[in-house]
């Protein structure tokens, strides 16, 4: 797993695609039990090094109802976007994730942690690239029949500031799906 992270640290795939020299971020350790897969870092996460060191990253660990501490655990979680590096920004929000990462690297990290017990897919692109044709048409709806992908996988949206109106738009998601993933991550992490 070291090498592996070194090497992937050292990733210059799609450099010349990026507004900012790469900086790939990705945790993880072979004893890690939950894998959450995001987009790709925003700018305050590519300047920390820090994996949802933002806004984003408070609410995802509110909805997990998990300590920062228990958090940054490699054992606990690893942390592995569909793009590794900051993508640069779009009129709304940043640019998709670059599609380089997830072929190049996630079936080899994944194949060093035989002790994943579940994959918290964030967003429509790691939804779509995971659960391929078993997505739903829309996000909402792949989030709203999250349990048909469960044990290994579950579908939330992207807890970012921006997507303030979806979830005002979907309370059910706080009230009926948070309830359920909190008791998810409990249930591994003790």
């Amino acid at each position: 797993m070291k090498d592996l992270l070194h090497n992937i640290s050292q990733c210059t795939i799609c450099k010349a695609h990026l507004p900012l020299d790469p900086r790939p971020i990705v945790t993880a350790n072979s004893n890690s039990k939950i894998v959450i897969i995001g987009q790709a870092p925003g700018i305050k996460v590519h300047e920390s090094g820090i994996p949802w060191d933002d806004q984003s990253g408070k609410r995802l660990r509110e909805w997990l109802n998990v300590t920062e501490a228990q958090f940054y655990n490699t054992e606990n979680f690893a942390i592995m976007p569909m793009g590794f590096c900051y993508p640069g920004k779009a009129k709304t929000g940043d640019l998709p994730p670059k599609p380089e990462c997830a072929p190049k690297w996630h079936d080899a990290l994944l194949n060093k942690m035989p002790n994943v017990q579940l994959i918290i897919l964030i967003g429509a692109y790691a939804q779509k690239y995971y659960l391929k044709e078993k997505a739903k048409r829309t996000l909402t709806e792949t989030v709203g029949d999250y349990k048909e992908y469960l044990p290994k996988y579950f579908p939330i949206p992207h807890p970012s500031p921006t997507n303030r109106f979806w979830r005002s738009k979907n309370p059910w998601f706080e009230e009926l799906v948070v309830p359920e993933l909190r008791k998810k991550v409990k249930s591994l992490l003790s």
